[in-house]
């Protein structure tokens, strides 16, 4: 079906690195959107330091999160086919990524992947090629994973205002700048823990259909046939966080509502445990949604109802809503342009 199917696998795999750098570049703002917009750290070095605790996350989460990805659409070892399908899901994830960046919505790298995986397998095989065992867990994480972290966040920051309560408010902002250091860096590991995992996934998936690598092989730092994988992965996301999305890092941590220090400080520490609980269940949820649930809680905690842009969070869930069946349509389509053009 492919001609040379060794070159376009690793065209393949050049385009799943491309989506890995565009998907730290888009996500930036989960990770310093909040240290920036409170003015701890200045956009430049917030970048490089969420970048950083973006790469050492391999060292931190074994990869169950890329195991679920690989296995999210039925892959037949060595078909060709199957190169064609997730080349197009890329694409598609790619295309919708660019297009959300472009209009500064924070919609997520992780469910336009989906999307867009999911959308060519349909074409191709009809809906019994989708794994509603590794599908459903991460469709129930759209919802839960945002109020997990509104939660967390809502609860952290009433617990903190009453235990602070007789402090003055300088010196809790003073201790909390510190503090969003640590909180910035414990969310760029989750961030990057999740979302690199997801790209490893697809390369998996990809030496898998090519039939590079037997459906048993392990994904391991440990074995030198994977450990590339691992490497590459993490290191264009962090390349990606470092040139940073900054329409979105506007959205997150201005217009959804004005954070200080310590709610900074809420609402990365919420994320970076709902993202910890998430990549260590091996589940690939939105660090998008989790971070914008988190804010909203800390805002909702920190300030009247009223004060939440909620027009704003309104756009932000319809982009939500959009992003699977975009992503999935987007990438059916260029897989019916490439099914035209090698039949042609």
């Amino acid at each position: 079906m492919i001609s040379d199917a060794s070159t376009f696998l690793i065209w393949s795999i050049v385009i799943a690195l491309i989506f890995d750098l565009i998907n730290g570049f888009h996500d930036a703002a989960n990770s310093i959107a909040t240290i920036v917009s409170t003015r701890v750290l200045k956009p430049k070095y917030a970048v490089l330091w969420a970048a950083f605790f973006n790469f050492i996350a391999m060292f931190i989460f074994t990869p169950k999160v890329a195991d679920t990805i690989s296995k999210i659409i039925r892959i037949e070892a060595n078909d060709p086919a199957y190169l064609l399908i997730i080349f197009s899901g890329l694409i598609g994830a790619i295309t919708w990524n660019l297009f959300s960046w472009w209009r500064g919505l924070p919609t997520s790298s992780s469910h336009a992947l989906i999307g867009g995986l999911s959308g060519p397998a349909i074409v191709h095989s009809g809906w019994e090629s989708l794994r509603w065992d590794k599908l459903l867990p991460t469709l129930e994480f759209i919802v839960l994973a945002p109020l997990i972290g509104m939660v967390l966040g809502f609860s952290m920051m009433l617990a903190l205002y009453w235990l602070l309560r007789n402090k003055h408010p300088i010196l809790v902002d003073r201790f909390f700048k510190k503090g969003q250091l640590l909180s910035a860096g414990l969310y760029s590991i989750g961030h990057g823990a999740n979302d690199a995992q997801k790209t490893m996934g697809i390369v998996m998936a990809l030496l898998l259909a090519d039939g590079a690598i037997s459906p048993n092989s392990e994904l391991s730092l440990f074995n030198p046939e994977t450990s590339w994988i691992i490497i590459s992965c993490q290191l264009a996301m962090a390349i990606g966080t470092a040139f940073g999305g900054w329409r979105i890092v506007k959205t997150m941590g201005q217009k959804i509502t004005k954070l200080k220090p310590i709610g900074g400080f809420c609402a990365e520490t919420a994320g970076s445990i709902t993202l910890f609980f998430a990549t260590y269940a091996g589940i690939p949820v939105s660090t998008t949604h989790t971070i914008t649930g988190s804010i909203i809680g800390v805002g909702s905690a920190s300030s009247k109802f009223s004060r939440i842009k909620w027009g704003v969070a309104a756009s932000i869930v319809w982009a939500w809503i959009l992003t699977i069946p975009a992503a999935a349509i987007t990438a059916a389509i260029f897989y019916g342009i490439l099914i035209f053009m090698i039949k042609s």
